[in-house]
């Protein structure tokens, strides 16, 4: 894996970790699907690859988006769990959100969640639930 930048411009910084479809996409099914199992981002609608998934989730894991740890509730298995450095991805996450539901007719965001992140009030308060469920998890 690539340790060096190729400048130290800030997006440049971004787009080095999750500057690909896959790992934003991964990002989503944990803050918002509740995913954690290998077996349920292999499930999700776009199809990802097996290996593509695996070096995605090892990319995230590299960088501190996420950890991997021991599933408690069968020690065989392993969990993907987001860290404090991944949540503050979330913000940024409901702004493309709410850029797509804007601008895509075919879009299947829920239009009250999207009436929600319209509203500064409102959209605090989601960033800070889905803070919330992860703060309080025992992941």
């Amino acid at each position: 894996m690539r340790t060096d930048k190729r400048s130290n411009c800030p997006v440049s910084f971004g787009l080095e970790i999750f500057g690909d479809k896959w790992s934003l996409l991964i990002l989503r099914d944990i803050f918002f699907k509740g995913s954690k199992h290998y077996r349920e981002f292999l499930a999700a609608e776009e199809r990802i690859a097996t290996n593509i998934l695996a070096a995605r989730l090892k990319l995230l894991v590299d960088r501190g988006l996420i950890e991997k740890k021991r599933d408690e509730s069968n020690r065989r298995q392993y969990i993907y769990v987001p860290t404090k450095k991944g949540l503050e991805l979330i913000p940024t996450m409901l702004e493309i959100v709410l850029w797509s539901a804007n601008n895509d007719p075919e879009t299947d965001a829920v239009e009250s969640y999207v009436k929600r992140l319209r509203n500064r009030t409102d959209k605090d308060g989601a960033i800070q639930e889905i803070y919330e469920k992860f703060e309080s998890a025992d992941h």
